[in-house]
């Protein structure tokens, strides 16, 4: 009837059609974010970026309280790689790195899609290190091919924010294409090792050396801190190839480098310098400190002796040259610095080979 006030209905239907469409803005708005934050991960342009790029942009983006990446590493390749890349596991902080997913939270046993619901201390508290004051999870596979490379969590203190009623399609194309610029990353990274890798001894070659030399120098800058390397040369390893020819010269250089990789830090960089000479970059420490690491490494190769062929079997010697130096704030030329520190190692090698061999020689400068 004209004039009559709108019924019940009305009301109703208005009120429906006002929830639809700030739903639909809101959906609106998510997907752009979504998208925007996709776009920045499919532009990383290196593992570490990328891995930031995950944890820390997806949370600044979409206003969580926290994201952490869990990431399939059983042979602990992307550790590796990070290493060879100039950066530290350790450093990311909410990136955890596993040999499997089983035990972790009971959805991941079979997690296809995005699982969302509420935080159950009990279930998710090895997903999200350092703990949190969480109140509901969305936990989104990062599927490639055949296999799952691991999963991201989002963690938020609201508890409507994922529920088991909304939504899962954002976020499981935000988790493929998330698994795509990880394997992406890591074949990246894969190539650029190879081209900064000693064939014989899987060692870095000496121009990822002084690269990484060069960073550690300016890490070393802002610290007030001291970087050290030891430059190691094998005792008459000329007569080896002479007398047994290469190949065992290339079988005794490949157990020096194992016999070496036991005794130095994770954090330490080792590099093939050229021939039978070896370089051990060790950031933040003195040269007493490398010394010491010096000694354990020629004690380590005359331990025992080296089987250089099924039929000959040789001890073996090195002699060590140690250098270290702590840059100055108004130092500015760093690659003169790390040709120093790499002409003082060197320079202290030849005095211990000058002065018999099979000894740890330290430099004056």
């Amino acid at each position: 009837m004209v004039g009559e006030r709108p019924g019940a209905d009305d009301e109703g239907l208005r009120k429906r059609i006002a929830e639809l469409t700030a739903e639909a803005a809101q959906n609106a708005a998510i997907l752009k974010r979504t998208q925007e934050r996709e776009l920045m991960l499919l532009r990383a342009d290196s593992l570490s970026q990328l891995l930031r790029e995950l944890v820390d942009g997806l949370r600044e983006s979409f206003g969580l309280d926290a994201v952490h990446l869990i990431l399939l590493d059983p042979q602990h390749e992307i550790r590796h790689l990070l290493v060879a890349g100039g950066d530290r596991p350790e450093e990311f902080g909410r990136v955890s790195f596993v040999d499997t997913l089983v035990g972790l939270a009971p959805q991941l046993t079979s997690l296809q899609k995005p699982w969302l619901g509420p935080y159950v201390g009990a279930d998710h508290h090895l997903l999200f290190a350092g703990g949190g004051d969480y109140r509901s999870v969305a936990l989104l596979p990062l599927p490639r091919k055949d296999r799952a490379l691991g999963v991201l969590c989002f963690g938020s203190a609201d508890p409507s924010r994922f529920t088991r009623h909304h939504g899962t399609d954002f976020l499981a194309h935000l988790g493929a294409v998330a698994g795509v610029c990880i394997e992406n990353a890591v074949n990246r990274a894969r190539l650029l090792r190879a081209g900064i890798t000693d064939f014989l001894t899987g060692w870095h070659n000496r121009r990822y050396l002084q690269q990484r030399l060069k960073e550690e120098l300016a890490r070393a800058q802002r610290r007030s801190g001291s970087i050290a390397c030891l430059m190691i040369d094998i005792d008459r390893f000329k007569g080896i190839n002479d007398a047994y020819g290469h190949l065992a010269g290339d079988n005794a250089l490949r157990e020096i480098a194992h016999r070496v990789e036991a005794q130095i830090r994770s954090m330490d960089t080792a590099a093939r310098f050229g021939g039978d000479e070896l370089a051990i970059l060790l950031p933040e420490a003195s040269a007493a400190e490398a010394a010491k690491l010096g000694e354990r490494i020629r004690a380590a190769i005359a331990a025992e002796p080296f089987v250089l062929t099924s039929q000959i079997t040789r001890g073996l010697t090195v002699s060590v040259g140690v250098a270290a130096l702590c840059p100055r704030h108004e130092d500015h030329d760093l690659p003169a610095l790390a040709n120093r520190l790499l002409a003082d190692a060197d320079a202290a090698l030849y005095r211990a080979k000058a002065l018999g061999r099979d000894r740890v020689q330290v430099g004056i400068g």
